[in-house]
């Protein structure tokens, strides 16, 4: 009887192993994700960042990873082209030639 009570608090244990590793796998793959995620959104706001800076010299844009269009006097809609997709609209003062940031917004698919 006592062999038995044993074993079955081992097999439970055991349970226990298992279910705590499959947690902990899923909390690592969670904060990899995040973390990826992370990285992505920086490295979008950094290639949007230079296509705000450059908007005055558009064909000197080295990368063409940003969609720019004209959408009004002096507003220009900048898009990122890859994940994740982010919006922003500029306004470009005429005289000064500074891009000033009006608003932002990720796009979802």
């Amino acid at each position: 009887m006592i062999i038995a009570w044993v074993l079955s608090l081992l097999t439970l244990l055991s349970s226990l192993i298992v279910c705590l590793e499959r947690m902990t796998a899923l909390e690592v793959i969670s904060v990899i994700t995040a973390v990826d995620a992370g990285k992505r959104f920086i490295a979008a706001e950094k290639m949007l960042h230079e296509c705000e800076s450059h908007l005055t010299h558009i064909a000197r844009l080295e990368s063409h990873s940003c969609h720019i269009q004209s959408v009004g006097k002096q507003l220009w809609l900048i898009s990122t082209m890859e994940h994740p997709k982010i919006e922003i609209l500029v306004h470009l003062n005429e005289k000064t030639n500074i891009a000033t940031r009006l608003n932002w917004r990720q796009q979802f698919e």
